[in-house]
């Protein structure tokens, strides 16, 4: 059995990796370079571990060591406990669930080698926000999506805001950078990918017209909230699509939206 360490020490250098969680930018340069990323609450931990990812350590106040007393025994890494008010002073925020882990990275899996056994894939450009992240791939995984593919300048899925709000499902679905944009697209195409691309736009498709559901293969293209895919990625595109609107709704949160895109190019989707 696992004994938890208590510090009471804000600045032991034990606690390093649960530093400044709060300065996104320090946090987005640092967690990649030193191969970490932080899982916050029980489930979301959990899952980690489940999805084969190593934990370094876990950051847990009192009221948390007998409900996760199973994960530590399992895991026999350092379990540092903390008063609420010190993983306040270390992280930068309040820390609502109680419950932390730093987990080490897997290396990405090329684009290439996703493909080969992918049927529906979610392309995201520039998709910034750490919240729209993370509910795009909770609905990729929720919907039956095979793979996310990222254009080079899209927000980190492992980013804790990312993983929290997608509980954990940055870790069910694979995905990987594409090198170039939009030319990263090409490979895609040529792997017998039609790519559609979800646009607001009055010129395209509607979904139902477009019958993704039907297609053996399909790259459903989503841009970041506000801006939408841009122009080089629609013109990159083979299809564009829309999702009908009413009431004077010109176009829903990208997360919603990828949502009913998701539905609606998996439901009846050819199996193998």
């Amino acid at each position: 059995m696992a004994d938890p360490i208590t510090i009471e020490d804000p600045d032991d250098p034990r606690l390093r990796d649960y530093t400044d969680l709060t300065d996104v930018e320090l946090r987005r340069r640092r967690e990649p370079a030193e191969g970490l990323f932080i899982a916050e609450g029980e489930k979301v931990i959990r899952r980690a571990g489940e999805a084969g990812y190593a934990v370094r350590s876990m950051l847990l106040s009192a009221k948390w060591i007998e409900p996760m007393r199973d994960v530590i025994d399992a895991l026999r890494v350092p379990v540092y406990a903390v008063s609420p008010e010190l993983a306040e002073r270390v992280t930068g925020y309040h820390v609502h669930r109680g419950a932390l882990a730093s987990v080490q990275r897997k290396p990405l899996p090329a684009a290439a080698g996703l493909l080969r056994t992918a049927r529906r894939v979610v392309v995201m450009e520039s998709v910034n926000d750490h919240t729209n992240i993370g509910a795009v791939f909770r609905s990729a995984a929720a919907l039956g999506m095979d793979a996310v593919l990222l254009s080079p300048d899209c927000a980190d899925p492992l980013y804790r805001r990312s993983v929290k709000v997608s509980m954990g499902a940055v870790f069910s679905v694979p995905y990987a950078r594409l090198e170039s944009w939009p030319g990263g697209l090409e490979p895609v195409r040529e792997a017998g990918f039609p790519l559609l691309a979800l646009t607001p736009d009055a010129r395209a498709t509607t979904l139902d017209e477009a019958a993704p559901h039907t297609m053996d293969r399909v790259a459903l293209m989503l841009g970041a909230e506000g801006t939408g895919l841009s122009a080089r990625a629609l013109a990159a595109a083979d299809t564009w699509v829309r999702i009908p609107m009413s009431h004077g709704v010109d176009s829903l949160n990208v997360g919603a939206a990828a949502a009913v895109a998701f539905y609606a190019v998996t439901a009846g989707r050819p199996r193998s």
